[in-house]
């Protein structure tokens, strides 16, 4: 099929794939096509649209401007269109039997428990088992249909689709800056209490970057660590020191009052939310089904109301 100056949809869906997985070979692996084709039908989309969409180097791909412009258009048009032809076949299947999410307890609780809501208004003969936690599930041996990881997935061979992004936060409590003083710069964090993060890959080295794009690494020392968002959330919220929050977890305590955004003109890395699916060729239709409405239900704004805390 083609849409109106000659660009064909397939196009399109190769280069969403792309755009999720950040890779030429993930991108094929996920459509079950071969790498070249992947790299030819991306030459041809921007051949005919005249603008590059991605710049390419020996170890990533990433979207130009024009290519994260044209990706944030078409991703909730390519999702309604497949949610359309997703309802013709569900006039004839429903989805039923059990469906498997595993995600961490804040996110759980605070994101996908309402989408989880309606999706299974939508679907009254499926039956869902949310299943929260901050470690890592083992997706095979733990029979999960689709797990909702957040951050930057370390295993590129997973077979995963990006369902959006989201901000982080440097925080304390009013009490720890009234106590210790607030930070007007990176490297001030080297004097202050630090509350790291665990499960993340380096939770004492952070990159901050400036409001005229500079970038400034620290390096800090921990006087508390912490294995779960909602308990490092609360470590800080009680004065102990200062840490980084994923907006979700940062939110409500924000709105409230009970902690302060420091450092607020610089930015650190904004983190992936995936679903994450076990290996193996085939993706369960209820496990896509669901990926596709959340991914939905994130990009109608719900992200983006966030991150504007």
């Amino acid at each position: 099929m083609s849409l109106p100056g000659q660009i064909n949809l397939n196009d399109l869906l190769i280069f969403s794939a792309v755009a999720e997985t950040g890779g030429f070979t993930a991108a094929a692996e996920k459509l079950n096509v071969a790498p070249a084709k992947v790299s030819l039908e991306i030459a041809r989309l921007e051949a005919q649209l005249g603008v590059a969409l991605f710049t390419r180097t020996t170890r990533k791909v990433a979207l130009t401007e024009q290519g994260q412009t044209l990706h944030a258009e078409c991703t909730p048009l390519l999702a309604q269109l497949q949610t359309a032809l997703d309802g013709l076949h569900g006039t004839q299947e429903r989805l039923s039997g059990v469906l498997r999410i595993a995600a961490p307890v804040d996110h759980g609780a605070q994101m996908l428990a309402p989408a989880l809501a309606r999706f299974a208004a939508l679907h009254p003969k499926l039956h869902i088992d949310l299943r929260t936690s901050d470690r890592i599930a083992d997706l095979v041996a733990e029979g999960i249909d689709v797990a909702i990881r957040m951050g930057w997935l370390r295993d590129s061979s997973q077979r995963a689709v990006k369902l959006g992004e989201f901000g982080q936060f440097v925080v304390a409590s009013p009490d720890y800056l009234r106590r210790a003083g607030t930070p007007l710069s990176p490297a001030d964090l080297v004097r202050h209490d630090w509350v790291a993060m665990t499960l993340l890959p380096t939770p004492l080295t952070w990159t901050f970057t400036s409001p005229d794009g500079g970038e400034h690494t620290v390096q800090l020392k921990a006087r508390m660590k912490a294995d779960s968002a909602s308990a490092l959330r609360s470590l800080v919220r009680h004065g102990v020191g200062i840490s980084v929050l994923d907006q979700f977890s940062a939110t409500p305590e924000l709105a409230s009052g009970q902690l302060v955004r420091v450092l607020a003109d610089w930015q650190v890395p904004r983190g992936g939310l995936y679903a994450v699916f076990p290996p193996g060729r085939h993706v369960s239709a209820k496990a896509r089904a669901f990926s596709r409405f959340y991914q939905e239900h994130l990009a109608a704004g719900t992200m983006d109301a966030i991150s504007q805390v």
